[in-house]
């Protein structure tokens, strides 16, 4: 509803517009009328209407000096200007000064109902427009907090123009102490939450961790504190000069990692960057911030890490791929769980002794990661089968935190495949074995039977054969095809009347005298002597 007012000296016009326009309807509310230009203009002053109906001619002051006078000091008020001067010169002076219509009198209601529609409509779209921009300006002010994070996102991650900068630190009213920058970057490495933690548990701690971050960052003078996409808290502290900013910038990371990991269920580790200056090099400073906090992936969380410290380490010799990729094959094709486990305590040990960025480290488990996948294609096993159907040895490199959390998942994963390989070379092997023996038992009579002619029959190497048939049968070839000789021997001597050296030649032997040797030494007695003990024992 907007309040509307008229003006005229003549009362008879001023009741009959009041009387016949149905104010309501159109959207309006007469909150008065006046007979001059002076009366009208203190009513506007304590009442303020929106529209304003006048005439011209009226005396102490008419409705063009009123209409001046409310341009001037009252310009959201709109003038009608109604008159009985069929003039242009008044008609040119009332738009001049921006009256929204000049109307002739007399003005029928009808006339006068259509040119308030007309002006309720205009007025409806001003209001709207009004109200957006007041909602646009209270979006605007509730979102500041989070357009300054952007803001200070993009100027240590992107180029960005000096003006650019100086006009975006004004806006967000950012106080710089001097021309240098330096970044810590503060990350949670592992939540120590009782019970199980959901994801409105970390987040809370989180934002604790931020809090935290800015009340002790708000004591230092020239510092902002913000959170990255990836919820890493970020304080930017700036100085006049690098090396004191060094010194300040320890001390804040000190006092912070000391009051989260003291009230926060959390470790901790804090990045610190390089000292840049800020207006032409921040992502620098960004950068080398991130690069400290990798380092906790490799010499472990819950730590403060200066850059500046893990730079000046002697630079690390890469390690030979090639050397650990062969070592890795031949402990796939024959190594035990245990050798695999210590082979991958082995290649961890050598990442922490070099001190490899996350990035190096990264290079090399993906590439051993691929060799494992291949040395188990070219085994004909399909990795999914020994994985599971949804797991990429590569991709889930992705999943970890830190060289501990790899180190566990690449002895699971490496020991998962040499028991699922060796299980099935012992199948094999144990295939082999049985098909030996059988073998053994099938031509045990054929004195050219040897370690070389059943070898032959089973594919398999001399040496190779010899050590896996002594670990499933608990003698050697030799000695197992000797038990199975002696032991048709002496079925043949129990049960039928064939002479010792026909024997010899049933059961494989071309030398009767070696057979009568070689079962002595077996049963302790001759061929003879055993026939003639059981023969007795049968008499």
């Amino acid at each position: 509803m907007y309040k509307l007012l008229i003006v005229d000296d003549e009362a008879l016009v001023r009741e009959a517009i009041k009387e016949q326009m149905d104010w309501a309807k159109l959207g309006f509310e007469c909150v008065g009328d006046c007979e001059d230009g002076l009366e009208a203009l203190e009513f506007i002053r304590r009442e303020t209407p929106d529209v304003v109906l006048t005439d011209i001619g009226m005396p102490f002051m008419d409705g063009l000096e009123l209409t001046r006078e409310l341009a001037a000091h009252y310009p959201d008020v709109k003038v009608i200007i109604l008159t009985g001067y069929d003039d242009f010169d008044f008609a040119q002076q009332a738009l001049k000064l921006q009256a929204v219509d000049y109307v002739l009198k007399p003005i029928t209601a009808a006339e006068l109902e259509t040119i308030l529609k007309k002006l309720a409509s205009e007025l409806d779209l001003v209001r709207s427009r009004a109200q957006d921009h007041e909602k646009l300006k209270r979006q605007l002010t509730e979102s500041l907090p989070l357009l300054k994070e952007r803001f200070l996102e993009r100027l240590v991650t992107s180029p960005m123009t000096e003006r650019q900068i100086k006009e975006s630190c004004e806006y967000f009213e950012l106080r710089w102490k001097g021309p240098f920058l330096i970044e810590l970057a503060a990350d949670v490495d592992k939540w120590e939450l009782q019970a199980p933690s959901t994801l409105f548990d970390r987040e809370l701690i989180r934002f604790g961790l931020y809090n935290i971050a800015q009340e002790i960052a708000g004591k230092y003078e020239g510092s902002e504190s913000f959170r990255d996409r990836e919820n890493r808290v970020l304080v930017l502290l700036s100085g006049e000069e690098e090396n004191e900013l060094q010194e300040r910038a320890i001390q804040l990371a000190e006092q912070l990692h000391e009051a989260a990991t003291s009230y926060l269920p959390i470790q901790l580790s804090i990045g610190i960057g390089h000292a840049c200056r800020w207006s032409d090099n921040a992502p620098l400073a960004h950068r080398s911030a991130m690069s400290a906090l990798e380092y906790s992936y490799v010499i472990g969380s819950n730590a403060v890490i200066p850059i500046s410290d893990m730079e000046s380490r002697e630079r690390p010799e890469l390690l030979s791929v090639v050397g650990w990729d062969g070592e890795l094959i031949t402990k796939l094709k024959t190594g035990t769980p245990q050798e695999m486990e210590d082979w991958v305590t082995r290649l961890f040990s050598s990442f922490r002794e070099h001190v490899f960025p996350f990035g190096v480290c990264t290079i090399y488990l993906q590439r051993l990661a691929v060799t494992m996948m291949h040395a188990l294609y070219e085994m004909n096993y399909d990795s999914a089968q020994v994985f599971g159907e949804s797991t990429n040895l590569v991709t889930e490199l992705g999943r970890f935190g830190s060289l501990d959390e790899i180190e566990d998942w690449m002895k699971e994963a490496c020991v998962k495949a040499v028991t699922v390989i060796r299980g099935k070379r012992e199948d094999q092997t144990l295939g082999q074995i049985t098909k030996a023996i059988e073998y053994v038992k099938r031509n045990y009579m054929d004195p050219e039977l040897s370690l070389k002619t059943v070898c032959r029959h089973v594919s398999m190497s001399g040496s190779y054969f010899s050590s896996i048939f002594k670990q499933h049968n608990g003698r050697s070839f030799v000695e197992y095809v000797t038990h199975e000789r002696m032991e048709k021997a002496r079925e043949l001597l129990s049960l039928t009347g064939m002479k010792s050296y026909e024997v010899a030649y049933a059961v494989g032997y071309s030398d009767p005298h070696y057979f009568s040797g070689a079962f002595k030494k077996h049963f302790g007695e001759t061929p003879m002597d055993y026939r003639n003990k059981t023969m007795t024992w049968k008499a």
